[in-house]
């Protein structure tokens, strides 16, 4: 299953690479949005919020009321996530706040709280890798945890893990079909992998896996049907 992300920054549609570089920029909401009204699901992300610069919630809100949406960026709380939820969010996306940092590399007992509070299949746990290493923050820091280690802890407490290869993110180079297949023989859970993307016959075979692609660059670009 192809699922397109709209990432939002400043008030607006972007796609970055690598989560650093601005490559593309919109203000066409209602354009995406019809575009996106076919899809089972959309991937919502405020990139505002996940780097602690601000929030598009306004934004948010008017997207996830029309399109069924997974949402995440910056959430850190019980009350932000039910809040989306209630505003029309289908799932939640949480990734940095499950991490920390010393003796705690993975917050299990938030985990758990999220699952207890939220119910499993509203949440969706984010598993992001930087050079191999789990990414938080932005993208920003690192936690000596590999992705797959991270998933094994974390598989209890939610309903999917999305995946993004930082390395190939926003890049059209494609997603490393090894660590797709890796990530897959790790967890029953739905998986849904980011970073790279370029084509449909790259969601295609990842589908034939049993994993779910999100796809930004290539759609916005043109190079991937939407």
């Amino acid at each position: 299953m192809l699922i397109p992300s709209i990432d939002l920054m400043g008030g607006r549609i972007v796609q970055l690479v690598q989560g650093e570089k601005l490559a593309l920029a919109f203000d066409d909401f209602e354009y995406w949005i019809e575009r996106f009204s076919k899809y089972p699901l959309v991937q919502l992300i405020d990139l505002d919020a996940a780097m602690r610069q601000g929030d598009n919630r306004a934004l948010i809100e008017q997207v996830a009321k029309r399109l069924p949406c997974q949402v995440g960026g910056g959430l850190r709380t019980v009350e932000q996530a039910r809040a989306l939820l209630d505003a029309g969010a289908q799932r939640v996306i949480f990734g940095s706040s499950l991490f920390g940092t010393g003796d705690e590399l993975i917050n299990t007992k938030f985990a758990a709280d999220l699952n207890a509070a939220l119910g499993e299949d509203k949440l969706v746990f984010s598993v992001d890798t930087k050079a191999g290493k789990v990414a938080v923050k932005g993208w920003k820091d690192s936690v000596d945890l590999t992705p797959e280690e991270a998933v094994t802890w974390l598989e209890p407490y939610c309903a999917a893990f999305l995946y993004t290869h930082v390395d190939t993110e926003g890049t059209m180079r494609g997603f490393p079909m090894n660590v797709a297949a890796g990530l897959r023989a790790t967890t029953a859970r739905q998986l849904i992998v980011a970073g790279g993307i370029k084509s449909q016959a790259e969601v295609d075979a990842l589908d034939a896996m049993g994993v779910d692609a999100v796809a930004g660059m290539a759609v916005y670009s043109g190079a991937m049907d939407a």
